[in-house]
């Protein structure tokens, strides 16, 4: 008899309990809910304009790297016109060779659209290897290596 009592309260409160859970979202849940979604877009949002304050920063450093070496291109060329001696044609060529990268990488950072379906992590690591590269060519280009 003591068993069945307890099972008949024990289930009572069970079903009391499943009933009582059961219960409607409440307004102020419903709130809530929305509240969440709205921070989440928001977060989103600020993601974004993150991203997008990062590329402005990205392309001002970018195109200031680009404007130093158009400089020293064109000092390169001043050099080569004011020793008055016939510079090698092959000098003359790695100039011009890298006039036209700088031209290039010029482009490509006007061209980049800084858009949902652009990698800008990969955009970023290979606009500055070329970089890098075309300092270095410049750097090297002035060494004298002639014994």
């Amino acid at each position: 008899m003591k068993n069945t009592i307890a099972i008949l309260v024990t289930s009572i409160m069970i079903s009391t309990t499943v009933f009582t859970s059961c219960k409607p979202a409440t307004k102020d849940e419903v709130e809530a809910t929305e509240k969440v979604k709205e921070a989440n877009t928001e977060l989103i949002e600020a993601k974004k304009q993150a991203t997008a304050a990062e590329w402005e920063a990205f392309k001002k450093s970018g195109d200031s790297v680009i404007d130093i070496n158009e400089a020293r291109i064109a000092e390169l060329k001043l050099k080569m016109k004011a020793t008055g001696n016939s510079m090698d044609a092959k000098y003359k060529e790695n100039i011009a060779a890298l006039e036209e990268k700088n031209k290039a990488l010029k482009a490509k950072m006007k061209d980049y659209k800084n858009d949902a379906n652009a990698d800008w992590k990969e955009f970023k690591t290979e606009f500055n290897h070329d970089m890098d590269e075309l300092g270095s060519a410049l750097k090297d280009l002035t060494v004298n290596n002639k014994k």
